[in-house]
């Protein structure tokens, strides 16, 4: 009987340390909110931290708050003169990069903030990543487009202002947000009003940002934009 006595608290001790441990394995996530297939690390009591944390983060608000204030003064005081820019990046890419760009991080793609005026060529309207192109003097072999939606795509607008960090933001969702945010922004304050129909042929005068694919053509996404009547 005492060795069955034994046994039987020996199971129950078990059982007992069964929900301890699960306990212990679950506490360090607490700190990560559960997104579909990843844990998505956020500051403690961050904005959009779930029980507890402070207002969720909204995008659009974010967007509107910076635009006229920090967005558009940023590159009509950053931007460098594409026909400095564009042939210096064609000269020597990662040269001009550095004294160029702005990167979001260690091994980011480089982000700059370019201007210039210049004669619509072209547009195309045909498919959801809209753009016109534009001549503009001095830039020499460099194609130059102007994106004008519907749909505008990557972060450039975002990490090229150079204000907006990373570190400023709950966790990387909130992040990606903002830069979708801003891209919606020149959707309905700069391009919106733009009748592309006819475009071709008039001048215009940008000021944008772009991420470098290739020095032989840049896809700008205007901040501001004017079209000569």
């Amino acid at each position: 009987m005492a060795h069955t006595a034994r046994v039987r608290r020996g199971a129950v001790n078990r059982r007992l340390l069964i929900p301890i441990v699960l306990l212990a394995i679950a506490g360090p996530l607490t700190a990560c909110s559960k997104v579909p297939g990843v844990y998505v690390v956020e500051k403690p009591g961050g904005a959009g931290s779930g029980a507890g944390g402070a207002k969720k983060f909204n995008a659009t608000s974010y967007a509107d708050g910076v635009w006229s204030s920090k967005v558009v003064p940023a590159a009509q005081q950053g931007a460098v003169d594409a026909a400095t820019l564009l042939p210096a990046l064609r000269a020597d890419q990662n040269g001009a990069s550095a004294r160029y760009g702005k990167q979001a991080g260690a091994g980011s793609p480089y982000s700059f903030l370019v201007k210039g005026t210049g004669t619509v060529t072209g547009t195309s309207t045909g498919n959801a990543v809209g753009s016109i192109q534009v001549k503009v003097p001095g830039v020499g072999k460099t194609d130059v487009n102007l994106a004008v939606g519907p749909a505008f795509v990557g972060t450039a607008v975002r990490d090229a202002v150079g204000f907006i960090k990373f570190g400023q933001f709950t966790n990387q969702i909130d992040y990606a947000d903002a830069a979708t945010a801003l891209n919606a922004k020149v959707k309905a304050t700069v391009v919106n009003g733009v009748d592309l129909k006819s475009i071709k042929g008039k001048k215009v005068t940008f000021t944008g940002a772009f991420q470098l694919l290739a020095p032989s053509s840049v896809m700008v996404t205007p901040i501001t934009l004017a079209v000569a009547s």
